[in-house]
This record gives structure tokens, C-alpha cells and sequence, in this order.
């Protein structure tokens, strides 16, 4: 008995493994296609649909998808309506799923195809170029996937030779209502153990396939799945933002929906979908065919009927979670070992956080240049405000590092590594301009306090510089999420050129006045201090240039 209990672990723990690998490689192959298609869902519902279909077929995942949009969600590149629409997608495109492991599972010869595949997909794995390698990986892991559901397939023992697993299961059946109200429970935590909907169906496949339930039971075991699959996507949502719970709820709220009405219509709706196949549903070597085509159908008619309230659905998720003071950096969760790796895409929310720290870094440069220029009354009150956007840039500057390091920790493409390694140059450029940025402020403050008189000419020369290196910046905070192209490296060059000259220009004016009056040497040295300053904002803007050139 505990050879088999372990013998269905191990073919289980295959199955997941060979999930696993194939989801990575497919993102590995397809990371920047997935990005774009996941930047440019529109309003427009039934295109969210259409992506979040496309990409779940693609990762073969709708775990992974909806980690992904809750990730897109909490960087703010995706509204909540945008991604109820590809939630619905999402749960069209794992009935994928079913359908591959129903046939190829169980009507096709695994090992005839499996292992021939995974031979040829070996010296792939140590190919040098990325792209044969994830190919390698992708083959490696479908050969796996199939050959866990063999060896799963063979752990089950047979209904006929083990009477008492059938007398076992029949005492909750036959219990008219309640029987499917418990199947389904079973399903709902079956998925929320094993943390994987395609998992939780490869085991209620075989159970059918097996003859150790019916087709009646396995449909409601299906339905409890549906709902089981919503709780990776509001695990990965503890971490994140407002806007990503919601989307987080939204998925669980959708998927409740469609089971209550499924649920009401239960017996009319398992009849309907058995006289669609002309194929007896109650032989047991039939019923994967059904339940995938009821998985199917339940979610299709789902989408169908929930597409028209869409609005509806978002309003009702906010209600649920109510609007809190945000933290300046919430990413998705990536601590849970049940959470799917989807750092190929989950990129967004570093690039999201990287803007969030060009605006802190502009915030403390333009707050200098309103205390020098017009210091206000409550001076120590202003100066501790910037004060706390340099405490938060170094916080968040941490927090996206780590999250960089944890997106990477499942593998990536060597074009996503070489994106992942440019990110962290920008972070330190970034951190290190909101020091400077704050260094200035406390030298403005230094001014006022000890009474440093500076010539007027010389105060609107520092209005001007100020400006020269905000509209630096300003470049560059354009430029933090598109390519960098030549053109734009010959701009950041002729900035960077104007900053040095212009710094070189003034102090050579300061240099003379100290030469002139010997009263005015520490007010001189401030102001040299402070083009000092100011000139290496100008580099370190030309390197997140350089760093995103790199890439």
C-alpha cells in the first residue's frame, strides 16, 4: 500500500516537474513576445480575452497568467476591467490542458513519443545559444509531463482488482445534491494542496479513467477545481498594490459566479455535454474526452454570459477590497514556493518601480532648487519631507533589487538577464542621484542657516543649472521603459557635455570672485560644493543611458 502511495507521488511529482520546466521554457522563448501582448491589451474586453487565451496556451498555465496580470495590475500597466478580460481568457485557454493530457494521455502511447523527444532534446540543453536550450528544455519537459501521467496512470490501481477504493468512494455517492456538493469540495482542496489546477486534473483524469468515479462526479470535481486554481493568484497578490488584490478577487469572484450557476444546473448541463460526443459517457475509457469538453463548454459559457458585466464584476471587487494608503513599493509575492516563477514577465514591476524612483530622484533636485531660489518659513518642515523621499528611495531602491533577484531565480533568457543586469546599474544610478539630490538640499539648508550671501547673478545661475539637469533627467525618465537608440545617446552626450561646460564656466566665475573679496570664501566653497553636485547628477543620468544601451 505505501509502495503505491509513493509510487503516485513520485508520478505526480513528475507530471509537476515536467509542468514546470515547459511553463519556464515557453516564457524563455516567448518573454518579450508575452510582454508586448500583455502592454498592449486595450479596453476593448474581448481582446483582453483574446490575450489572455493566447497566453495561456502558450505557458500551458493559467496559474502562471494570472500571476502575470496580477503583476501587471500592480505595476500599473493593466486596469482591473483589462484584466477581468484576460482572467476569462485565462480559464478558456486551460482547458487546453485537459484536452492534451484526455488524448494524448490516454489514447496515444506516451513512451512510443516521450522518450525519443527527450532524447533529442538532451544535447539541446547544452547548446550555447539561449533559444535551442529553452527549445531543449521546452521538449525536456513535455517528455516528462507525459511520462508522469504514464507512470501515474500505472500507480493507480485498477477499480476491478481493488473493490474496496470503489466501495470506499460509493459511500458519498448516491447522496443525490450533497454527492455533488462534496465532489466539489473535494475538488476545491485537492487544487488548493497541490497548488496546480493541471495537476488536480491529471489526478481526477486517471481516477475517471480508472473507473474510481463516475462522469456525473468527476464534472463536480472539475467545478471545485475552478475555484481551487483562483487561490494562487490571491497568494501572489499579499504582496502587491490595492488594484492587485482586486484582480486577485475578481478571478475568484468570476470562477464562484459560473460555479453557482453550473452547480444549479448540474444534471441538465452533465446531460447536454454527453450528447454532444457521440461516445457512451458512463464507460469509463470515454470520460477524460467528456470532462474536457464539460471543462470546456462550462468555461466558455462562463465568459459568455459574465463578458456583459465586466464593469459590473470590477465595481463588486472593490467593494471587497477597500481603497488603503499605498506603499511606495508592493510587489507581487514570489516567497511562496507554490507560486509560479513568471520572472520573464513579471519585469514590469521593476520598471514600475524604477519610474517611481526617477520621480523621487526629480522630486529632490526640484525641491533644492525651490529652497535655494525662495527658502519657505517652515524650512526644517520642508527639509524633513525631502528627507523622507530619500529614505524611501533607498527602501525602495532594496526592495526592487531583491525583486530582481527573485524574478531571475527560476531562470531566465540570456536577453532577459542582460535587461535584469541593466535594471540593477540604473537602481544604483538612480539611488545615487536621490543622495545627491538630498546632499543638495541639506546644503541649500546650510545657506539659509548660516547666512552663506551669494552674488544674485550667481543664485539665478543655479535656477538655470537646475533646470539643465532637470531636463536631463526628464530625458531619461523617458526613456526608463523604451529601447535607447543612437539618436537618443548622442542627446544624453551633448546634455551631459553642456552640464560639465556649464559647471567648469561657473566655477571659474566663483573662483574669481573668492579672488576679488576674501569675505566670501566659505559662501564660494558652498556654491562650488553644490555644481559639484549638481555635475554628477548630469553623469550619473548619462550612465542609466549607457546601462539601457547595453542591454
Amino acid at each position: 500500500m505505501m509502495g503505491s502511495i509513493f509510487s503516485v507521488l513520485g508520478s505526480l511529482g513528475m507530471f509537476l516537474f515536467g509542468m514546470k520546466i515547459m511553463s519556464e521554457s515557453l516564457q524563455k522563448l516567448s518573454g518579450g513576445q508575452l510582454r508586448n501582448a500583455m502592454r498592449t491589451v486595450t479596453q476593448n474586453r474581448f481582446a483582453a480575452v483574446g490575450t489572455g487565451f493566447s497566453v495561456t496556451c502558450l505557458v500551458q498555465s493559467s496559474s502562471a497568467t494570472t500571476v502575470m496580470m496580477v503583476s501587471f495590475v500592480n505595476a500599473g500597466l493593466l486596469t482591473l476591467t483589462e484584466a477581468i478580460g484576460m482572467i476569462m481568457g485565462a480559464n478558456i485557454g486551460t482547458t487546453t490542458t485537459f484536452w492534451l493530457v484526455s488524448f494524448f494521455g490516454f489514447k496515444v502511447s506516451i513512451s512510443a513519443f516521450a522518450l525519443p523527444m527527450m532524447g533529442i532534446a538532451l544535447p539541446m540543453l547544452f547548446a550555447k545559444r539561449s533559444k535551442i536550450r529553452a527549445t531543449g528544455e521546452l521538449m525536456m519537459g513535455f517528455g516528462l509531463l507525459f511520462l508522469g501521467l504514464m507512470f501515474l496512470k500505472d500507480s493507480v490501481p485498477d477499480i476491478q482488482k481493488n473493490p474496496e477504493v470503489l466501495e470506499f468512494i460509493t459511500n458519498f455517492t448516491g447522496k443525490g445534491y450533497w454527492s455533488i456538493l462534496f465532489f466539489f469540495a473535494f475538488g476545491t482542496l485537492l487544487t488548493i494542496l497541490v497548488q496546480s489546477s493541471s495537476v488536480a486534473g491529471a489526478i481526477t483524469l486517471t481516477m475517471a479513467y480508472k473507473g474510481w468515479i463516475d462522469y456525473p462526479t468527476a464534472c463536480a470535481i472539475i467545478l471545485g477545481e475552478n475555484v481551487g486554481t483562483t487561490i494562487t493568484a490571491n497568494l501572489a497578490a499579499i504582496g502587491g498594490n490595492v488594484e492587485a488584490k482586486r484582480a486577485a478577487r475578481s478571478h475568484l469572484v468570476f470562477n464562484l459566479i459560473g460555479v453557482i450557476w453550473a452547480l444549479a444546473v448540474f444534471m441538465p448541463f452533465t446531460t447536454l455535454v454527453d450528447r454532444i460526443l457521440p461516445i457512451d459517457a458512463y464507460q469509463a475509457a470515454n470520460i477524460p474526452i467528456h470532462m474536457a469538453l464539460f471543462h470546456s463548454i462550462f468555461n466558455i459559457v462562463n465568459t459568455g454570459i459574465l463578458i456583459w458585466f465586466v464593469p459590473q464584476l470590477a465595481r463588486l471587487a472593490q467593494r471587497m477590497v477597500k481603497d488603503t494608503p499605498a506603499a511606495i513599493s508592493d510587489h507581487v509575492s514570489y516567497d511562496s514556493a507554490f507560486v509560479p516563477k513568471t520572472g520573464e514577465i513579471n519585469l514590469a514591476e521593476a520598471e514600475r518601480d524604477i519610474q517611481v524612483m526617477g520621480s523621487l530622484a526629480r522630486d529632490l533636485v526640484k525641491g533644492f532648487s525651490e529652497i535655494i531660489l525662495t527658502p519657505p518659513e517652515n524650512l526644517g518642515e520642508r527639509v524633513g519631507q525631502l528627507h523622507k523621499l530619500e529614505q524611501d528611495s533607498d527602501r525602495l531602491a532594496y526592495e526592487t533589487t531583491h525583486f530582481l533577484l527573485q524574478c531571475t531565480s527560476g531562470g531566465v533568457s540570456s536577453q532577459t538577464m542582460d535587461r535584469v543586469t541593466a535594471l540593477l546599474r540604473v537602481i544604483a544610478e538612480l539611488e545615487d542621484i536621490c543622495d545627491c539630490g538630498y546632499r543638495l538640499v541639506l546644503m541649500a539648508e546650510r545657506k539659509h542657516r548660516k547666512q552663506r550671501m551669494l552674488p544674485d547673478d550667481a543664485i539665478m545661475q543655479v535656477r538655470y543649472f537646475s533646470d539643465l539637469i532637470l531636463q536631463f533627467m526628464d530625458f531619461y525618465s523617458s526613456r526608463l521603459t523604451a529601447p535607447t537608440v543612437a539618436s537618443d545617446m548622442e542627446t544624453a552626450f551633448q546634455l551631459e557635455n553642456n552640464i560639465d561646460r556649464f559647471r567648469k564656466n561657473l566655477r571659474k566665475e566663483s573662483m574669481l570672485r573668492m579672488q576679488n573679496s576674501g569675505d566670501v570664501i566659505k559662501a564660494e566653497l558652498l556654491y562650488i560644493d553644490i555644481l559639484n553636485h549638481m555635475e554628477r547628477i548630469g553623469n550619473h543620468s548619462l550612465n542609466i543611458l549607457q546601462a539601457f544601451r547595453h542591454a
